[in-house]
């Protein structure tokens, strides 16, 4: 009897670590084929003002994409510091961008009273597809994607950056 009860806690425990992991996994950002960032540089967004704006326009350069909301905290808190850093980063040819998962005049009101360094385009909801394409398989904000000049995915951040990794992760390309 207490050997029967020892071995179903061993399964148990061994289950619930599997199943810890796999979930983990699952909600981990994934790194995609090349095939996504290839179709990403067919995409053709609005930018603040309304104009549409080819994507292809950054193939070929260095490029950091950052999906935020204006209604997402960490988003909005971390803009003023990538806007700093891509005026820091521009003479070395290092593009970013800001896809919004919000309203166009939500961004476009947002653009007028905050003056960021580089691109914001709408995207609205179908932005959450493209997230998820590009490995934001949680679907949460802000997610960012560090695209080498060459169209290799590098690196995927989920939630607010660390500024020092991503100078880091930046310096490496």
């Amino acid at each position: 009897m207490k050997r029967q009860s020892i071995m179903i806690a061993v399964v148990a425990i061994i289950f619930l670590t599997l199943g810890g992991f796999v979930g983990l996994k699952r909600l981990a950002p994934q790194k995609p084929a090349d095939a996504v960032v290839a179709k990403l540089f067919t995409e053709t967004l609005p930018d603040a003002n309304g104009q549409p704006q080819a994507l292809a326009q950054w193939q070929g350069k260095p490029l950091l994409i950052n999906f935020w909301a204006t209604w997402c905290g960490p988003c909005v808190k971390e803009m003023p510091e990538l806007s700093a850093l891509q005026t820091e980063l521009a003479p070395k040819g290092i593009q970013f961008i800001g896809i919004g998962i919000d309203s166009a005049s939500s961004i476009q009101e947002f653009s007028a009273k905050h003056k960021i360094s580089y691109p914001l385009y709408v995207a609205g909801m179908s932005g959450t597809e493209l997230s998820s394409r590009l490995g934001n398989q949680a679907g949460g904000l802000p997610f960012t994607v560090l695209i080498s000049a060459d169209g290799q995915i590098r690196k995927t951040y989920l939630g607010a950056l660390k500024m020092t990794e991503l100078r880091t992760d930046l310096a490496a390309i």
